[in-house]
């Protein structure tokens, strides 16, 4: 297949799919994959200056759906499953020893090595086992809900809810101390909030891309640290924690590696935090963005579940992966060839009308709601039941104690390209 063969998106189309200020931009981004979705649903995007590698840009529901289920087609390895600039995939190699992704992890792996390393932890997000924890998690859930109270009746939702809560869940399954978490959120936000200067807690505006991978691969060392630290205490003395499985386990008769060890434990933290974190969040803006639903959950709790999905679609956190063809292959009608860069985009399946009627209506009774939010096939998001859980929880107990909920100034929306979401929520809250 020759270039010419290939739809190709112009610069600066390009650069609005690309660029993490247009994804704090929520509305113009979703218009954009709207006439993308309709013109062209697969398009080239490359860069005249080779600032990126080029790839393929999907935005029909239809044919990311059948990307994430054909994990032998389309795999996670060799390239990078982000979107990243050339300077920061070569400094990854530079600092790895010739791999792109700066961590090794479940969303890093192909089969068979993958599926051997999900079974280590996976019964440990599963509904069986969860449902031991729905006590401790309604504790937390009630904690955080008095810090909202105590602070309101006007406060930022997002720092005192949606990014606490997720973490205080997650550090409690994985076995990290309670007075480690804040250093838990700072690198978490380093990692993906390295593209919003007020999220990577760096002090500094307008940083170049080296500085944001250089920010984000000093995040990695610090987890790295960290963990290592916390490994020697729980092979000296395991707990029922997912640290100690992780820790004590063995692939093949094998323990692993201090790289993927180490990856996996970060996967675990920072994924299992940030993108809970931006569902919670969209679900409270829904809510207050409408009072009358509020009220009739308050009422009527068997709409809690309906809530929680759509606002997991509606959000959709995790905004992209890439995938790379392990052969020439064909998708809406286009030519791939092996070796092609690919993104799934999930923002535009996610809001794609031929999958979901009115797509920007945040609609609490939509069904079926099949969206890609938690991806498919292999890969599917391996916390997709804790997240969940987590939501239903936190929003019982938020629908117990607060009577009436409405906007008190202008949502943001983070700045990034991979997990997004709003950063701060500021509402007016009624105690019940």
């Amino acid at each position: 297949m020759t270039a010419q063969d290939r739809p190709t998106l112009d610069p600066r189309t390009a650069y609005d799919v690309i660029s993490a200020e247009k994804y704090a931009d929520w509305d113009p981004l979703l218009d954009t994959f709207d006439r993308l979705r309709e013109e062209t649903p697969l398009v080239w995007v490359e860069d005249p200056e080779h600032r990126h590698p080029p790839f393929w840009l999907v935005s029909r529901y239809e044919d990311a759906m059948r990307i994430s289920k054909d994990n032998a087609t389309f795999l996670n390895n060799p390239q990078t499953v982000v979107f990243s600039l050339t300077e920061g995939i070569e400094f990854a190699k530079s600092v790895t020893g010739g791999s792109p992704h700066l961590v090794a992890s479940l969303v890093t792996f192909d089969a068979p090595i993958h599926m051997k390393y999900r079974k280590l932890t996976q019964e440990w997000f599963m509904p069986k086992n969860l449902r031991t924890l729905e006590h401790d998690i309604r504790e937390l859930a009630d904690k955080t809900v008095d810090r909202l109270i105590k602070a309101g009746p006007q406060a930022d939702f997002c720092k005192l809810v949606s990014q606490p809560y997720p973490l205080h869940v997650v550090m409690q399954i994985l076995g990290v101390p309670e007075e480690d978490e804040p250093r838990m959120l700072l690198l978490t936000q380093q990692m993906f909030g390295g593209q919003d200067e007020e999220l990577n807690q760096s002090g500094m505006k307008d940083l170049p891309p080296e500085a944001i991978t250089q920010l984000v691969a000093g995040a990695v060392k610090d987890f790295e640290a960290y963990f290592a630290k916390l490994t020697a205490e729980k092979r000296a003395n395991p707990t029922d924690d997912v640290a100690s499985t992780i820790a004590n386990a063995r692939i093949d008769g094998e323990p692993l590696n201090d790289r993927d060890m180490m990856g996996y434990y970060i996967i675990v933290a920072a994924a299992g935090h940030d993108t809970t974190s931006a569902s919670t969040a969209g679900a409270m803006l829904a809510l207050a963005q409408d009072p009358e639903q509020w009220a009739r959950v308050r009422e009527d709790r068997s709409l809690l579940p309906g809530i929680v999905e759509e606002a997991i679609r509606w959000t959709s956190p995790v905004q992209h992966f890439m995938r790379t063809a392990a052969e020439d292959t064909e998708i809406a009608g286009q030519k791939i060839a092996k070796g092609d860069w690919v993104m799934i985009n999930y923002v535009a399946a996610n809001h794609d009308p031929a999958q979901f009627d009115e797509p920007r209506k945040f609609d609490a009774g939509r069904s079926p709601n099949r969206h890609l939010a938690f991806g498919a096939g292999a890969h599917q998001c391996l916390g997709l039941h804790l997240a969940r859980l987590e939501m239903k929880i936190l929003f019982e107990v938020l629908l117990d104690r607060i009577e009436t909920v409405e906007l008190a100034g202008e949502p943001k929306r983070a700045k990034s390209t991979f997990v997004g979401g709003l950063k701060t929520l500021p509402l007016r809250v009624g105690v019940a």
